[in-house]
């Protein structure tokens, strides 16, 4: 059982290498579109760099909110479908992604477990972000006052119909 686990564990995190290789493919590509050069971006972050060329700062700057823009549009959507898709199961969707994502971070970093803070740190960001204060319940909080009005009257009305026929139900069986 144990060499069953290894493996799935095993051909798990080569499964999600494969998927950030892809991404960061595609991440150094939308860069090198940009003008910087994705190969070599400690040169951007030192001082030297940026007080002889300030184009570098404003590039590097507006390369990082884009990556906070396409991060948190892609995983908004992603857990906004994955609440569509499993309702009200979707808690157990989230520990289930939180369980393997630290799976393959312990897994990865294996041998070395002070590299393997900063990327749990990471998970445990986006699980939190994800629950109830994430995009999906920030969403529906917007609605107006009249309209909770509505759906709590809507469920008051279901719920009394809903009593009224446990109360004949009741009344039935204690005729009989």
């Amino acid at each position: 059982i144990s060499q069953f686990f290894s493996r799935l564990t095993e051909r798990f995190v080569n499964g999600v290498d494969v998927l950030m290789d892809t991404f960061w493919r595609i991440w150094t590509d939308l860069l090198d579109v940009l003008g910087i050069d994705a190969s070599n971006l400690t040169h951007y972050f030192s001082p030297a760099a940026i007080a002889n060329n300030p184009t570098r700062a404003l590039l590097l700057i507006g390369a990082i909110l884009l990556a906070y823009w396409f991060l948190s549009l892609f995983l908004g959507f992603f857990f906004y479908l994955l609440h569509m898709l499993f309702g009200r199961f979707f808690w157990i969707v989230r520990v289930a992604l939180f369980t393997l994502s630290c799976v393959y971070i312990l897994q990865k970093y294996e041998g070395d477990p002070e590299h393997a803070v900063l990327p749990l740190c990471f998970v445990v960001a986006v699980y939190f972000m994800t629950g109830p204060v994430g995009f999906y319940w920030r969403r529906n909080s917007n609605s107006s006052l009249e309209e909770k009005m509505d759906h709590l009257d809507s469920q008051i009305r279901l719920l009394n119909i809903r009593l009224s026929r446990v109360i004949e139900n009741l009344d039935r069986g204690s005729e009989q």
